[in-house]
């Protein structure tokens, strides 16, 4: 008798190019060979490569969403491109008018009067390339209220609010209010992509942003945030994300103490480590802490000098890093940091020789959301303007692909699967034509 599945998929090949079908059911991959026989439904691969479903280990997915509602600035670079794309993108007077990318090489980082000049009837809110600012016109902060103010919001001398918010993205929301964006599609945009499952990297997450993400998008979710959020239904809980900011660390102390209110929880760290002094700092905290856990996680490593690539990989810890960054931003890398420091920038190809274990993430909406440019970024290193950044980082098609997943191709696992091609070419990106999670196609070309 022939074994009972609910799909096969045929004719496709794996990553070497051999022959394999895979059958598939309750929504687990229950056989993996050259050829599976049973089943009514099938679908023919017609060749294509078969795989497991990328993982984005580091998203923030309100903020990509509402981004894909909002003005893009990414590609202004002088004042009047920004200014004509904030009045394009005007309707409403009194809807906000909200934007993202702004490059602060184009004017600094205008204050309240300034972006009246730009906009002045209409509120808005400008989100710099970072994102670590949100930027407002006068309408727009009259928007706050009369209430207090928290610290994140920026004075001058006077008292008077300038318009700049730094870090204060979840207060923000709750000030302001309004709808939250719809994830609808940007669910479908990765599934497009080939990506089955997700990590949102909020370092506010709680309960209520739980809320707002749980079944909102079919991938499977994972939620970093605080110490109070919780489990829940819907969602794995990930690590305790710590924020730091190296013009504004915390006592070290402090740290050491929320390390210690995640191990109670037996819960992972995972910190946000943009420069060379966060990394620091976060590795001396884990050692007064007592040392690392394996699952405790380096978000970005963007700066990691070689001479630190031991300690991480003694230290157990994963880092999550973004390939996508020495495309997206390797032309201004190499226009303000020296020469002698570039190789320093988003290691991989010697995290993993070091015996470093590395995930990758877009870290969406800061960086393009499109796994495959990160993908094609590991393997050759090229910026924008097809420059390379630390050609000794580079790794080939198998380890890149590994540091966007989550399970592997294997009997047992979850049937969370793509079909594509990626050419061999250089410089070519991988195209998704089927997409399943759990079993089900949730997107086919």
């Amino acid at each position: 008798m022939k074994p009972s599945f609910d799909l096969i998929i045929r004719n496709a090949r794996d990553m070497t190019g051999k022959p394999v079908s895979v059958g598939i059911r309750d929504g687990m991959i229950a056989a993996i060979e050259p050829t599976v026989e049973g089943a009514d439904a099938e679908y023919d691969a017609q060749g294509q490569t078969l795989g497991s479903g990328l993982h984005d280990h580091h998203i923030h997915l309100l903020a990509t969403a509402a981004r894909m509602e909002s003005a893009d600035l990414t590609d202004c670079r002088t004042e009047d491109a920004v200014i004509a794309r904030l009045r394009n993108h005007s309707g409403d007077t009194n809807a906000w008018v909200r934007a993202f990318g702004y490059d602060e090489r184009v004017a600094g980082l205008p204050d309240r009067d300034q972006l009246d000049i730009w906009l002045p009837q209409q509120p808005v809110r400008i989100q710099d390339r970072t994102g670590g600012y949100w930027l407002l016109n006068s309408a727009g902060v009259a928007r706050l209220g009369e209430q207090s103010l928290p610290s994140c919001v920026e004075r001058d001398a006077d008292g008077r609010p300038t318009g700049r918010i730094w870090r204060g993205d979840k207060w923000l929301r709750e000030r302001i209010g309004g709808s939250p964006p719809s994830l609808a599609a940007l669910g479908q945009t990765l599934a497009q992509w080939g990506v089955t499952g997700v990590t949102d990297a909020g370092a506010s997450n709680e309960i209520a942003e739980a809320k707002l993400l749980t079944g909102t998008i079919r991938q499977r979710l994972i939620i970093m945030g605080t110490e109070a959020l919780p489990n829940g239904e819907g969602y794995g809980l990930g690590a305790v994300k710590l924020l730091l900011d190296e013009n504004d660390l915390p006592p070290v102390e402090q740290t050491v103490a929320r390390v210690a209110a995640a191990r109670a929880l037996n819960r992972n760290v995972a910190a946000h480590c943009a420069t060379l002094g966060e990394l620091l700092f976060y590795l001396e905290a884990l050692r007064q802490s007592g040392g690392a856990r394996t699952g405790d996680r380096i978000e970005h490593g963007s700066v990691i000098p070689e001479s630190l690539i031991g300690d991480i990989a003694a230290a157990r810890l994963t880092v999550v890093t973004q390939p996508n960054f020495i495309h997206d931003r390797g032309d201004r890398y190499r226009a303000q940091i020296d020469k002698s420091e570039l190789n320093d920038l988003y290691r991989l190809g010697s995290l993993l020789r070091g015996g470093v274990r590395v995930l990758g993430g877009s870290d969406a909406p800061y960086g393009d959301a499109n796994p495959w440019i990160a993908l094609r970024a590991a393997l050759d290193r090229r910026t924008g303007d097809g420059a390379v950044i630390g050609a000794g980082e580079t790794v080939n098609r198998s380890a890149a692909l590994t540091l966007y997943q989550h399970a592997p191709l294997a009997v047992g696992a979850p049937a969370d699967l793509i079909l594509y091609d990626w050419p061999e070419e250089t410089g070519s990106l991988g195209e998704v034509s089927l997409t399943l999670i759990g079993g089900d196609i949730v997107w086919q070309r």
